[in-house]
C-alpha cells in the first residue's frame, strides 16, 4: 500500500533538507514536527555537545567509533554512565562488577570526558522502597558532583517491593526508567551549561534488537528538549547504529581493535546488567555455575516479595534446574568478572569474537 506520509518522512523531507546543506540533516526542533525514521548523515558540527550514553556494551562502542569515522571534533564529545547500582553499598550488585571502571578505561581510550550518575541507593534502594519517595539522582558534571533533590510537593509515595517486570511498559519495567532514563534526562536538565546550546544525545539501540526497537526514530526530539522556553536549548536524539546488522557492530569493533567486552566473551549476548530480568534459563544456569551465591541472593528476595521475575512464576533456582550453562574457557574473562578493577587491554592486535556474538540467548531488555 502505498504511504504518502511515510514517502515523506523517509525521502522527500529529508533529500530536500540535504540538498540544501550538503547533505546532512541540520539540527532541528522536533517537537515542531521533524521527525525522521531514518537519518543516517547529520550535521554532526552544527552541535555544541555531544552526549554519548555509553553503556560499555557492544553498540554503544559501535556509536562511539561511528562518531570518530563520520569525523566529528571529539572535543565535543562526553560520555555518560548510569551506574546501575548506585554507590552506597549496595549488596545486590545487580550489574557487572568492574562495568563503571571499564567505562573509564574506554573514554580513555576514545580521549573524552565520562560522567556517572546514579539514583541514589541504586536498584536494590529502589526496590525495597515502601510508602516512600525516590531518593535523590546523583549527577557528575564538569564542575563536581551535584544532587538533584525530589520535590515533595510533586513526588508520590509508593511502594515497590519486587523486581522490575518483564513489559514493555516502564512503570513496570521500572529499571530502564528509573535508573536510567529519570536520571539522564534530569542529568540535562539541571545543568546550565546546555543552556541556548544545540545538544545531541546518542544512543546505541538497533532494529535489529527486538520488535519495539524496529520502531524506534532514528532522529527526533529528546524529553529535554526546550527551545520554546527561555532556556533556549535544542536537544536532539540520533540513533547512529539504528539500522546496522550485529555483523556491522562486529565489524566496527573489529576495525577500531576494541576488544570484545567481557560479557560477550562469558556468552552474554548482550551487555546489560549481569543479573538482568530478561536473563533466559540458561544465563542463570550459568550464574549459578561460575557465580555461586549471585543467583541465590536473587531466589531470596523473589521469596520475599512472593513474586518472581519470570513470568512462568518460578524462582531464578527453579526456571534453571537441569539447564545446561555455557561452557566458558576464557579464564581471563572469568576473573575479570569478580574483579571491581578492569585491568584487561581494551584495544588488542590479536581481535577474536567472542562466544556472546551472534547467539540467541536472552539476556538484557529488549
Amino acid at each position: 500500500m502505498f504511504d504518502s506520509h511515510n514517502i515523506d518522512d523517509n525521502f522527500t523531507i529529508p533529500s530536500a533538507i540535504r540538498s540544501s546543506t550538503g547533505g546532512a540533516l541540520q539540527p532541528s526542533d522536533t517537537g515542531g514536527g521533524t521527525v525522521f525514521r531514518d537519518a543516517e548523515e547529520i550535521d554532526l558540527d552544527a552541535y555544541d555537545h555531544i552526549i554519548l550514553l555509553m553503556s560499555g556494551g557492544k553498540d554503544s562502542i559501535a556509536s562511539a567509533i561511528r562518531l570518530e569515522q563520520a569525523g566529528v571534533d571529539m572535543r565535543k564529545v562526553e560520555f555518560w554512565h548510569h551506574d546501575i547500582d548506585g554507590r552506597e553499598g549496595s549488596s545486590l550488585k545487580m550489574d557487572w562488577m568492574f562495568m563503571a571502571d571499564y567505562n573509564r578505561k574506554l573514554a580513555a581510550e576514545f580521549n573524552v570526558p565520562l560522567y556517572f550518575s546514579w539514583l541514589k541507593g541504586g536498584f536494590e534502594g529502589e526496590m525495597l522502597k515502601q510508602d516512600a519517595i525516590s531518593q535523590p539522582d546523583m549527577v557528575e558534571t564538569p564542575g563536581g558532583l551535584i544532587t538533584l533533590e525530589r520535590n515533595l510537593k510533586l513526588s508520590k509515595k509508593n511502594t515497590r517491593l519486587k523486581f522490575p517486570q518483564q513489559s514493555a511498559s516502564l512503570a513496570q519495567r521500572w529499571c530502564s526508567s528509573k535508573l536510567k532514563i529519570d536520571v539522564g534526562r534530569r542529568a540535562v536538565n539541571s545543568q546550565s551549561r546546555f543552556h541556548g546550546k544545540k545538544v545531541l544525545v546518542i544512543s546505541g539501540e538497533r532494529r535489529q534488537e527486538s520488535a519495539n526497537r524496529s520502531k524506534y526514530n532514528q532522529y527526533e526530539s529528546h524529553a529535554t528538549n526546550a527551545t520554546k522556553g527561555k532556556l533556549n536549548r535544542l536537544v536532539n536524539v540520533w540513533r547512529p547504529v539504528l539500522n546496522w546488522s550485529e555483523e556491522d557492530v562486529w565489524a566496527a569493533l573489529e576495525s577500531r581493535r576494541i576488544t570484545a567486552p567481557v560479557p560477550y566473551r562469558l556468552g552474554w549476548t548482550r551487555s546489560s546488567c549481569m543479573k538482568c530480568i530478561y536473563n533466559s534459563p540458561r544465563v542463570w544456569a550459568t550464574i549459578r555455575r561460575h557465580f555461586p551465591g549471585e543467583a541465590e541472593q536473587i531466589a531470596d528476595y523473589e521469596e520475599k516479595f512472593g513474586v518472581t521475575i519470570s513470568r512462568k512464576r518460578l524462582n531464578v533456582i527453579d526456571i534453571s534446574d537441569g539447564v545446561a550453562p555455557f561452557n566458558i574457557d576464557d579464564a581471563e574473562a572469568l576473573r575479570q568478572a569478580v574483579n571491581q578493577q578492569y585491568t584487561l587491554p581494551v584495544t588488542t592486535s590479536d581481535w577474536k569474537l567472542p562466544l556472546g556474538a551472534f547467539g540467541s540467548e536472552g539476556c538484557g531488555s529488549v
